[in-house]
């Protein structure tokens, strides 16, 4: 066999992620409810601003808005994420970044995988949040030695996944037909399973440490719990789900509401309370209800570099100094927007204080010089270029955590103490984690070599027929 009878793996990506908003629609009906709003939103959105619709078009990001969602899943071994690992990168996704969930109340770290380069974000951004248990954080010593027999005695991957995966990794791809095939058994790791495999007591014991560890371990598969699209205007869709029959949150986590977009911001509908069976020991089964899956909805603005994060941390810590119930205050979005004032809300002033990433793109002025040495920023002045916003394509820990937190009955609030593991979490991966930093530096490096090789091209030309 040949590498070009190899399917793309942006093209399994894309056919996985539409695979998995077909099964979640059937799952959880809200999410479809979600959908249409959020795509008659964009729409008015981008009649309503043409200058944006023309930086997508530039940028050639217009035709993945609609593209636009990622999920969220969350293991309970090392050897799931393991596996995990091995499967997104079938479909040409990375681990990016790490998240310590701790420090929020939240008994898990994660990583996001996603595709890493320009051409596959374009192609479908579809990137999973996905969250391991941290095991070594419960600490009642019977319960953590139960949580891991129970854990291990589970196999959240079909034969038919395991067997593809090998094969994938074997021969360097799969083909088109056993790309169908991989989509179709990996569906099933994501899918909903009504039937815990604890019985009631058992799970009662978990919800009572951690709803979250409930979720975790008490089910024969870790079911995607949420899908995100993309909207262009999420203040819009918050005032606009009541009118669909959707409950929002409360507050939108995130920045507040900027001109300029900056990072990321989201919120959601409240998780389902979704009717379950638990078995019992006479071999009956005992009905009971689980508060888990949700619909959440997405906005993102331009990626920060680590000064612009660095202020970003600075202010969003100094808002929740200021009040004790941190999103959750009923003053909370006052005191947002009167501390980021601190931060520039225009674009030129992002850019040129370094705080975000921007792509360039020649212009078509004319040029007689060579620009080789000459910095972005003089590119702008001079007309030679346009700077636009690189899009964030990651995650806020903080913002992950209020919305876990506001799907769990807002009651959550452990006391962990920041306890970062990323070496912990990296062996369970079998991989190293990829900063963030780094792909957003280079992007943006990678554009202004472009722009600067189109402009000296252009300049030799001109030069030429003189």
């Amino acid at each position: 066999m040949t590498h070009s009878a190899h399917m793309h793996p942006d093209d399994i990506r894309s056919q996985f992620s539409a695979a998995m908003s077909v099964m979640y629609k059937k799952e959880v009906p809200l999410y479809g409810v979600l959908l249409d709003l959020v795509a008659d939103v964009n729409e008015a959105t981008l009649r309503r601003r043409p200058d944006l619709q023309a930086d997508f078009e530039r940028t050639g990001e217009l035709s993945r808005i609609s593209l636009e969602r990622h999920g969220a899943i969350r293991v309970g071994s090392p050897e799931e994420l393991h596996t995990l690992r091995r499967l997104f990168a079938i479909m040409g996704m990375a681990p990016v970044g790490y998240y310590d969930l701790s420090v929020a109340g939240m008994p898990v770290h994660s990583t996001a995988f996603r595709p890493i380069t320009d051409a596959s974000l374009t192609h479908n951004p579809f990137r999973v949040f996905t969250s391991l248990l941290r095991v070594d954080l419960i600490t009642d010593e019977a319960l953590r030695s139960e949580v891991a027999a129970i854990l291990s005695r589970r196999n959240i991957f079909t034969p038919g996944a395991l067997r593809l995966i090998e094969r994938a990794e074997q021969e360097g791809g799969l083909t088109p037909g056993e790309a169908d095939l991989f989509v179709s058994e990996a569906l099933e790791t994501f899918r909903w399973h009504g039937q815990a495999s604890v019985n009631a007591e058992t799970y009662e014991r978990l919800s009572a440490t951690h709803r979250l560890i409930a979720d975790i371990v008490s089910f024969r598969g870790p079911h995607i719990n949420h899908l995100t699209p993309r909207t262009l205007d999420i203040d819009t869709v918050q005032k606009e789900m009541p009118a669909r029959g959707v409950s929002p949150k409360d507050v939108i986590e995130g920045p507040p509401p900027r001109a300029c977009p900056i990072l990321l911001r989201q919120t959601s509908f409240k998780a389902l309370d979704e009717p379950i069976s638990f078995p019992a020991t006479d071999g009956t089964l005992e009905k009971g209800v689980h508060t888990a899956r949700f619909g959440e909805i997405e906005q993102r603005g331009v990626a920060l570099t680590r000064k612009g994060r660095a202020l970003y941390d600075r202010l969003l810590a100094d808002v929740r100094e200021k009040g004790g119930s941190g999103s959750t205050a009923s003053d909370y979005p006052t005191r947002l927007a009167e501390v980021f004032r601190d931060f520039p809300d225009d674009y030129d002033d992002i850019r040129q204080q370094g705080l975000g990433y921007f792509r360039y793109t020649p212009t078509d002025e004319t040029i007689t010089e060579d620009v080789t040495t000459m910095p972005p920023e003089a590119l702008v002045e001079r007309g030679y270029a346009i700077a636009t916003p690189i899009i964030y394509e990651d995650f806020l820990p903080v913002s992950a955590a209020g919305i876990f937190q506001s799907n769990l009955g807002g009651q959550e609030r452990r006391s962990y103490a920041a306890n970062a593991n990323r070496e912990m979490f990296a062996n369970a991966l079998g991989a190293d984690l990829i900063d963030e930093f780094d792909l957003y530096d280079a992007a943006q490096a990678r554009s202004v070599e472009a722009t600067k090789a189109s402009l000296n091209e252009r300049s030799s030309t001109v030069a030429k027929s003189f």
